[in-house]
């Protein structure tokens, strides 16, 4: 029986696809009429196929298997602290893996665009701009970096997109830096120190991937379209600030949230303002922004312990 089903003839191959910004980029394609296939490895099965980045043979066949116009490189070690407790893995994902990537993006000429982070930036001027020099202040941020150098070495033609800290419809609260603040907002019986001192731009997912996909089809009409790309959100918050909004999204106290205005001491040095200008996406007419309040209640009330808030929520 012949299914005259219309399979989309833009292919796109989305790295990382299992986690929190992959799979908002895999449905931002597959709802734009994008023929889209993702890759995972450890929460891979069933929705997607099972590859393991640092093999080089895997990598290849999948990409002459299915010829991507466009593959989105979402997957990283995001995790600073483990970036410096683990730093020979980290760098093989990390950096590695996107050289491997791009080479073979650029192999059968597919446009790779490989996510990055505001954090190769140290924060002292903001805001920072494509040119601006980066000078990252911790691992994390180093390999990055070295990623996106590799990257554009091994595809002349590939796009770096630089993100600050994500959140969205998460599988669990951990899954983001801004999520995860929700248990500490919820239980009001004891007091939480937030940190009130790094100035952070939180960003929806659901907006990045609406950038990749108008950065993609805009590259379909215009190959000047490459290089070095920032976007963000617009609302710059502390921790302590987005706890606060989080509370007060859900009606709930956050007299017993604390702000900390000291730089933090622990864990891997973190840049104080590494605000992203957007200007030149912005020109390109290519852009979307969620505003914090809306994003962060459609993210978070699967989460909220007391069910009786849920009606008050969606009045």
């Amino acid at each position: 029986l012949q299914e005259d089903v219309d399979i989309p003839s833009r292919r796109v191959l989305i790295t990382g696809a299992t986690g929190l910004l992959g799979r908002a980029v895999f449905k931002e394609f597959k709802e734009n009429n994008w023929n889209a296939v993702g890759c995972g490895y450890r929460r891979a099965q069933p929705r997607f196929e099972q590859i393991n980045l640092l093999d080089c043979i895997a990598v290849h066949d999948i990409i002459h298997d299915f010829q991507p116009h466009v593959i989105v490189h979402c997957a990283a070690e995001r995790r600073p602290d483990v970036v410096e407790s683990q730093p020979d893995a980290a760098s093989q994902l990390n950096v590695a893996a996107s050289a491997n990537l791009a080479k073979e993006a650029a192999g059968i000429g597919a446009f790779l665009i490989y996510i990055s982070t505001d954090y190769v930036f140290d924060g002292t001027s903001p805001p920072y701009k494509e040119t601006d020099a980066p000078n990252p202040l911790n691992l994390y941020g180093k390999t990055k970096l070295e990623g996106e150098k590799a990257v554009l070495e091994n595809s002349e033609g590939a796009a770096v997109l630089r993100v600050p800290v994500l959140y969205g419809e998460v599988e669990r609260l951990e899954e983001s830096a801004v999520t995860v603040m929700f248990d500490k907002v919820q239980f009001s019986n004891k007091s939480a120190n937030m940190d009130h001192w790094q100035q952070r731009f939180p960003t929806n997912v659901k907006d990045v991937a609406a950038v990749c996909r108008q950065l993609a089809e805009k590259r379909m009409l215009d190959p000047s379209v490459k290089g070095t790309f920032h976007w963000s959100g617009n609302e710059q918050m502390t921790k302590y600030e987005m706890a606060c909004a989080i509370a007060d999204a859900f009606n709930l106290p956050s007299s017993h949230l604390r702000p900390i205005t000291d730089s933090p001491v622990v864990g891997a040095p973190r840049p104080r303002n590494a605000q992203l200008d957007c200007s030149k996406l912005e020109m390109l007419g290519i852009g979307q922004r969620t505003p914090f309040r809306a994003g962060i209640k459609e993210s978070l009330w699967p989460f909220l312990v007391d069910k009786r808030w849920r009606q008050t929520v969606f009045h």
